[in-house]
């Protein structure tokens, strides 16, 4: 199955976008918190992809980062939580905040969440704390988690080596591994923790 799709975003609405690769535009239903941080319409972007598929309905979920899809797969662990319900939960909270009140045990601040009443946001604590925040969605494995490790032996910490390696990733067009790729992820990773861009 495919890991993501990489098109120009034609379009976004309520429960999703339009993304164009290829002569196909596909329509994914995203959350609205990663539709912000995807580029805006008629711009290219990288969206991270789940389908969903039962006999009745086959459906195609998008996210703006490999740990989004991932928290979104935890989220579907939860009893009482389903596709959708997953994706309005994270449409109405950044994911920063959700694990810190998943850390913290901060049940009011689940419920605020719109669609999560008590007794969900009770069973979220209880199966996911301590969990989103060991999420390496972006960066797992292969050559990617070896270019993580070699950023933190930089002094550079985890976190955000992996966002830095997320990015660069979403710049690449090409996707495929090799000694090159490698090196072109390192070297945009480390300008990306400069905080400087390349001429």
């Amino acid at each position: 199955m495919f890991n993501s799709i990489r098109g120009r975003i034609t379009g976004k609405h309520a429960e999703g976008l339009w993304l164009c690769t290829g002569g196909i535009e596909w329509d994914l239903a995203v959350p609205l918190i990663d539709q912000a941080e995807l580029p805006p319409a008629g711009e290219e972007g990288r969206v991270f992809t789940w389908l969903y598929h039962r006999e009745d309905q086959m459906k195609l979920y998008g996210f703006s980062s490999g740990k989004r899809r991932s928290t979104f797969l935890e989220l579907l662990k939860v009893e009482g939580i389903g596709p959708k319900g997953a994706l309005r939960i994270m449409g109405g909270i950044t994911q920063e905040e959700l694990e810190a009140a998943l850390e913290a045990g901060d049940l009011d601040r689940l419920e605020k969440v719109p669609g999560l009443g008590k007794k969900t946001a009770q069973k979220m604590l209880l199966a996911l704390k301590g969990k989103l925040a060991r999420l390496d969605g972006d960066v797992q494995g292969g050559f990617y988690g070896d270019l993580a490790e070699a950023l933190m032996n930089m002094g550079y910490d985890k976190r955000a080596a992996t966002e830095a390696l997320s990015k660069a990733s979403a710049e690449l067009k090409d996707d495929s591994g090799g000694a090159e790729r490698e090196t072109q992820l390192l070297k945009r990773a480390i300008v990306h923790l400069s905080g400087t861009r390349e001429s």
